[in-house]
């Protein structure tokens, strides 16, 4: 690389990282909305977090590898699933949203499935999943996945303990069939303190920015919080499987556990950097005898900025 070529580059990444702290202090609009004793309430609990230079330049650095292994699952054809689950609150969105920010979304897209319907539960229980799962060239990342069954189903009684049963009988080898097709099956907890997600859920509450993310499930769960741990222990133990094992992402640190899920997501895939060819712009083609038309005002969004 030149020196031309390296000043070019440098010039790229302080235009990218200006951006994103651009749409930083877009995020941190909705913190004016908190009261301040909840402000100082949660600067308080978290002393340590990550400077905001720190954590985007690295951001940057790993988005820019992300697109990297697109690039090589597309040349390659491969299957990526991620599977991302754990409590209310702790973070999975966050770290799925930077996942995805600077993807292809043809390549790589989310699925987050609403409450099955009455014919959906009517099915075999895996088959709902079976349609989004990815094809060759595609990454999917599965905002809360099949093991619903193990957790919220489980503790709210929505599956009595036969069906959840059979769920932990059936799972390991739904997954070694995934694998065994050539899928490549990573499976991420996210795991936050009581403490923690009752600050989170309190500040959903006073903040009209958040409070959509709020749900009456999320409320049920704060009440039987003891009864989600046994839950996640019991499926973490029945389910850690060598061919598709569990990792546990701790996200009272929203920006350290970003980073961390996303480098360790490369590093569990072996892609390499796919050679492209170089493109050049044609030259556009002009008409003499042609002629713009003009179109009504009306069409047009008015400029009220």
């Amino acid at each position: 690389m030149t020196r031309e070529d390296d000043s070019t580059t440098l010039d790229w990444l302080e235009e990218e990282l200006q951006d994103m702290l651009d749409e930083a202090i877009e995020f941190e609009t909705a913190e004016p909305m908190l009261t301040m004793e909840l402000r100082k309430i949660y600067r308080a609990q978290h002393p340590e977090m990550l400077e905001r230079s720190v954590y985007f330049r690295n951001l940057l650095r790993l988005q820019a590898e992300l697109i990297k292994l697109q690039d090589w699952v597309v040349k390659t054809g491969s299957k990526v699933l991620v599977i991302m689950e754990g409590r209310d609150a702790a973070g999975k969105g966050g770290v799925i949203k930077r996942i995805t920010q600077r993807l292809d979304p043809r390549v790589a897209r989310v699925v987050a499935l609403p409450a099955p319907s009455r014919r959906e539960q009517s099915q075999w229980y895996f088959q709902r999943y079976v349609p989004y799962l990815p094809s060759g060239g595609e990454i999917v990342l599965f905002d809360r996945s099949w093991y619903n069954r193990a957790g919220v189903e489980r503790v709210m009684g929505f599956a009595d303990e036969d069906q959840v049963e059979t769920f932990f009988k059936d799972v390991p080898e739904f997954e070694r069939m995934l694998v065994r097709s050539n899928t490549i099956v990573l499976k991420y907890w996210f795991s936050i303190t009581d403490e923690e997600q009752q600050l989170r859920f309190m500040m959903r509450i006073h903040d009209p920015m958040k409070q959509w993310k709020l749900s009456p499930m999320d409320l049920e769960s704060r009440i039987r919080w003891e009864q989600y741990t046994k839950a996640k222990e019991d499926m973490l133990a029945r389910t850690n499987i060598p061919e598709a094992p569990w990792y546990v992402v701790e996200g009272n640190d929203k920006k350290r556990e970003r980073l961390n899920c996303i480098e360790h997501l490369l590093s569990q895939i072996p892609y390499t950097e796919v050679s492209s060819e170089k493109v050049d712009l044609p030259d556009r083609e002009y008409n003499p005898n042609y002629e713009r038309q003009v179109l009504p005002d009306e069409l047009y969004v008015p400029k009220v900025y």
